[in-house]
C-alpha cells in the first residue's frame, strides 16, 4: 500500500487510479495460472475476464454445450477468475454424480446464493447443517404425505380448485402462469403450514409473486455479473432490489412462524413448521442447527423449488399439448378409456403408460434446470484421466444429458415414444435426469412426480387446450425465457371444457 500512497501523492487523481488498476493487473497476471498439471482441456482465458468473451450469459448452457463439442465431455472454462469444470453427456454426468457421488457431492455456492442463503437451508449449503436439514426435510415431508396417501388427497383436492379457476375463463384465452403457480404452491403450503390459501388471497398472491421474482432475478445477466465481480454488488440495482425482496419475504414468513408458534401443540403437529419447532424445543446437542434463521431459509428453499419448477413444468406441458394436438388427442383417448369418468389417483399411473410417457417427455423437453445447480469437489479427484482439485466448481450440464444424441432417438423433437417400448408400455431411461442425481438429487422428487401426474391428468381429463383464436399451433413459440430456469415464452391458451362439449353433441344428435 505504500506504493499506492506514493502514487496518489505525485500524480493526478485519474492517473493514480489508472496506476492502481495497472498495479493490481500486474499482480493478477503474475498470480494467474490458466492451467495446472492434469487439468481438463479448455479455451485459454484472458486476464480478469477469463473466457467471458466466448460465453453468452443469457444462454450459458448453450454456450457450454457448444464448447463441449470442441473440448470433449470434461473441459474447463474460466468465468472471470473462477475456474469451472464442465461435465457434458449422460455417461460423464452419471459417472460423477452417481458413481463418484461423494467426491462430487458438495455444493458450489455463488456470491448471490451466499447472500440469499447464508450457508443455511437444504439447497445452497454444505456440511453438518445441510446434512441435518436435508435429512429432517425429507423425513418430515414423508411424514406429512410426500408420495403417500395424505399428499395425494391434498393434490386431488387442489386439482378441483384449479379446474374451477380454468372453467371461469369460459374457453377464452388466459395466461397459465398464476393458476399453475398458485395450485402447486398450495401443496407446499398445506404441507408446511397445515393449510391451503384461496387463489385471490392478496398475501398468498404476493408470496408466490416474490418467490417467482427471486428466481427470475437470481438468473439475470446482471446478477451473473455480480457473481463474477461481487464487489460490484452495492452498485447493481438488481442486487439491491433482490436483497429488499428477500428481507420482505422472510419478514412475512417469520410472522406466519410466530402465529404457529403461539398455537403450537406437540400432540397435534399440523405441518413442517410445527415439526421443526417441536424439534427445536428438545434442545438436544444434536439439534443446534434448529434455529429460526435455518427454518426461514429452509422454508424459502421449499417454496421456491416446490413452486417454480413444478408450476413451470405444467405450463410447458399445457403449451406442448396445444402445439401438438394429435398427442393431446391420444392422451384424451387413453384417459377416457382407463379412468371412465373417475378422478385420477396415483395408482392409475400403471394403467396410463402413454400419459406418463408424455409427462416424462414434457420434463425432458422443458429442460427446466439446464445448467443443473453447481457442484463442488469435496476432495482432490482423478476423473476420466484428469485431475480436479478439491473445491473446484463443477457444472454437470443437464441439457447435455436430456438431449444427448447418443441416448435419445430424436433429442430435439417432442416424442413420447422415447419412454415407450414396442408394446406401448412405459420404460425407464437412464438418461432421464430432470431432478439431477446422486447426493444432491431433488429432495422433493417424489412429491413433484405425484403433482405432475395428478395435475396434468386431471386437467387433460376435463379440458382440451388450444391456442387463442387466430393463433395456429405453429405460432406457439417453444423458445424459452432463460434465467436460472427455462421458462416458457409469454403466451395464452384456451381451456375448452370437454364434458360440456360431449353433452352438447349428445343433445344435438338426440
Amino acid at each position: 500500500m505504500a506504493l499506492v500512497e506514493t502514487l496518489l501523492m505525485h500524480v493526478s487523481t485519474t492517473g493514480a487510479l489508472l496506476a492502481v488498476v495497472l498495479l493490481f493487473l500486474v499482480v493478477y497476471l503474475f498470480s494467474f495460472s490458466s492451467s495446472s498439471p492434469g487439468d481438463p482441456p479448455g479455451p485459454k482465458p484472458l486476464p480478469l475476464l477469463g473466457n467471458l468473451l466466448l460465453l453468452d450469459l443469457r444462454q450459458l448452457h448453450m454456450s457450454l454445450w457448444e464448447l463441449s463439442k470442441k473440448y470433449g465431455p470434461v473441459f474447463k472454462v474460466h468465468i472471470g477468475r473462477k475456474k469451472v469444470v464442465v461435465l457434458a453427456g449422460h455417461k460423464t454426468v452419471k459417472q460423477a454424480l452417481v458413481n463418484q457421488a461423494e467426491e462430487f457431492g458438495e455444493r458450489d455456492i455463488t456470491p448471490i446464493f451466499h447472500d440469499v442463503n447464508q450457508g443455511f437451508g437444504i439447497i445452497f449449503a454444505n456440511g453438518d447443517s445441510w446434512k441435518e436439514m436435508r435429512r429432517f426435510a425429507i423425513s418430515t415431508l414423508r411424514d406429512f404425505g410426500m408420495g403417500k396417501k395424505l399428499s395425494e388427497e391434498k393434490i386431488i383436492d387442489e386439482t378441483r380448485y384449479l379446474r374451477e379457476v380454468l372453467e371461469k375463463f369460459q374457453g377464452n384465452p388466459f395466461d397459465t402462469t398464476d393458476p399453475m403457480n398458485y395450485a402447486v404452491s398450495n401443496i407446499i403450503s398445506a404441507i408446511v403450514y397445515g393449510k391451503r390459501f384461496e387463489y385471490d388471497d392478496p398475501q398468498f398472491q404476493d408470496m408466490v409473486k416474490r418467490s417467482n421474482q427471486i428466481i427470475h432475478m437470481a438468473g439475470s445477466v446482471m446478477i451473473q455479473v455480480y457473481n463474477i465481480f461481487p464487489a460490484l454488488g452495492p452498485w447493481i440495482r438488481s442486487w439491491r432490489l433482490l436483497m429488499k425482496i428477500l428481507e420482505s419475504t422472510r419478514g412475512e414468513m417469520q410472522k406466519k412462524v410466530n402465529v404457529l408458534r403461539g398455537t403450537l401443540n406437540p400432540l397435534n403437529c399440523r405441518g413442517f413448521i410445527d415439526a421443526f419447532l417441536i424439534r427445536k424445543q428438545s434442545k438436544q446437542e444434536s439439534d443446534l442447527h434448529f434455529h429460526d434463521h435455518n427454518l426461514l431459509i429452509t422454508l424459502s428453499n421449499l417454496f421456491t423449488a416446490g413452486t417454480d419448477t413444478s408450476g413451470m413444468t405444467l405450463r410447458w406441458g399445457l403449451m406442448l399439448m396445444a402445439k401438438y394436438p394429435h398427442i393431446q388427442d391420444r392422451v384424451h383417448e387413453e384417459i377416457d378409456q382407463v379412468l371412465a369418468g373417475h378422478e385420477p389417483v396415483t395408482e392409475d399411473r400403471k394403467n396410463l403408460p402413454y400419459t406418463c410417457a408424455v409427462i416424462h417427455e414434457i420434463q425432458r423437453m422443458a429442460n427446466i434446470i439446464p445448467l443443473n445447480i453447481p457442484h463442488k469437489t469435496s476432495c482432490d479427484v482423478h476423473f476420466n484421466g484428469y485431475f480436479i482439485k478439491k473445491g473446484t466448481c463443477v457444472l454437470p450440464l443437464l441439457t447435455s444429458v436430456l438431449k444427448d444424441e447418443n441416448e435419445w432417438e430424436t433429442p430435439n423433437t417432442f416424442n413420447p415414444n422415447h419412454f415407450l417400448d414396442e408394446k406401448g408400455q412405459l420404460i425407464k431411461r437412464d438418461a432421464f435426469m430432470p431432478f439431477s442425481a446422486g447426493r444432491r438429487v431433488c429432495a422433493g422428487e417424489g412429491l413433484a412426480r405425484m403433482e405432475l401426474f395428478l395435475f396434468f391428468t386431471s386437467l387433460l381429463q376435463h379440458f382440451h387446450f388450444t391456442p387463442p383464436p387466430g393463433v395456429s399451433e405453429d405460432d406457439l413459440d417453444l423458445t424459452p425465457v432463460v434465467g436460472l430456469n427455462l421458462n416458457p415464452s409469454p403466451h395464452k391458451l384456451c381451456a375448452i371444457i370437454r364434458q360440456k362439449t360431449t353433452r352438447l353433441i349428445h343433445h344435438s344428435t338426440g
